[in-house]
């Protein structure tokens, strides 16, 4: 089946971890897609289109929008994301304001940039990949956790005036995902601490994410709009 024959989705962060496991599943579903990375000349899952964009750049940000305007773009799913921990009174305010750029306002731009097509043509979707840490927070998440709570307010707004166009958006909400980043900074012993305290004992898997976010892109939802939808193994509830 390829529920979406005849779509173009442009990904943001898809050549790796999640964003390529996104990437992958919508082209199997039969939808064209773009992916961007930051590095010019990489290259995203097999059959996708790369275009480098940096937008940790604000100019470079804005001239990409401006490109992905006329790109035709139906679905748009804003995966690209920074993180840095760090206590609240030792946040570099240079540091939040890259955060607030690459998880906010880029997405924002996006947006704003491809949602008169998706209108005028009476069909559209836009996912924002959040985090659990945009539904609760921990010590050393102020930078990171404000950015993905503003995504959510920024989506649940959107969403109210796009509706009625055919346009939906949504957030999803990854808790812990096993990808090779995840491996790398917290090593075996702190998977097997993490995964103590989920309640489906081990960690969620890219393809699970992709899955949902193909089936909020899709044809079969109709109604679901300006959710921030988490996908946690049950995290966020004990």
């Amino acid at each position: 089946m390829t529920p979406l024959a005849g779509k173009l989705a442009l990904v943001t962060g898809g050549t790796r971890g999640i964003g390529a496991a996104i990437a992958a599943r919508l082209l199997a579903d039969g939808a064209q897609v773009i992916v961007t990375g930051t590095l010019p000349g990489g290259e995203g899952p097999a059959g996708s289109r790369y275009l480098a964009a940096d937008f940790a750049d604000s100019e470079a940000t804005a001239a990409f929008a401006a490109e992905a305007a006329g790109l035709g773009v139906d679905i748009l799913v804003n995966n690209a994301g920074i993180n840095k921990v760090s206590p609240f009174a030792e946040i570099d305010p240079a540091d939040f304001a890259r955060i607030q750029q690459v998880n906010v306002t880029a997405p924002f731009l996006l947006a704003r940039a491809v949602v008169p097509g998706m209108q005028a043509r009476g069909w559209g979707r836009i996912v924002t990949i959040s985090s659990i840490w945009g539904r609760i927070s921990r010590a050393g998440r102020g930078a990171y956790s404000a950015s993905k709570f503003a995504v959510d307010g920024l989506t649940a707004a959107l969403a109210a005036e796009v509706a009625q166009f055919g346009v939906l958006a949504n957030c999803v909400a990854p808790g812990f995902i096993d990808t090779e980043l995840t491996r790398q900074v917290l090593g075996k012993d702190g998977i097997k601490e993490l995964t103590a305290q989920v309640p489906a004992r081990r960690l969620g898997r890219p393809e699970e994410i992709a899955a949902f976010v193909a089936w909020l892109a899709g044809p079969e939802n109709t109604y679901i709009s300006g959710q921030n939808l988490v996908i946690d193994g049950g995290f966020t509830r004990v």
